[in-house]
């Protein structure tokens, strides 16, 4: 335990608030989410990735430089979604 007080800063909330907002973002079409890969810059919409499905699962490659994206990977009880090669997502909710 800390010897000071909790100050407003030091205030937080667990992952359990994000729920209702995330389950908000992932009920969209996540094809048409525009990502920025992480190795060239490059912005382009999750549709047009170059897609290869030969592995355990599915690996996106940018259609630029050829770098790695993104990998999802399924078993019957649970997926596994890799953005470690998108910088970010732009996610457009419906109004």
């Amino acid at each position: 335990m800390p010897d000071h007080p909790a100050s407003d800063a030091d205030a937080h909330e667990d992952g359990n608030a994000l729920a209702g907002p995330l389950a908000e973002i992932f009920t969209v079409d996540l094809t048409s989410a525009v990502g920025r890969c992480a190795h060239c810059g490059r912005a382009e919409p999750v549709a047009r990735i170059h897609l290869y499905n030969r592995a355990p699962g599915w690996v996106g490659r940018c259609p630029h430089c050829g770098e790695v994206r993104m990998r999802l990977v399924r078993t019957p009880d649970a997926a596994w979604l890799d953005l470690r090669g998108t910088v970010a997502l732009r996610i457009s909710l419906p109004s």
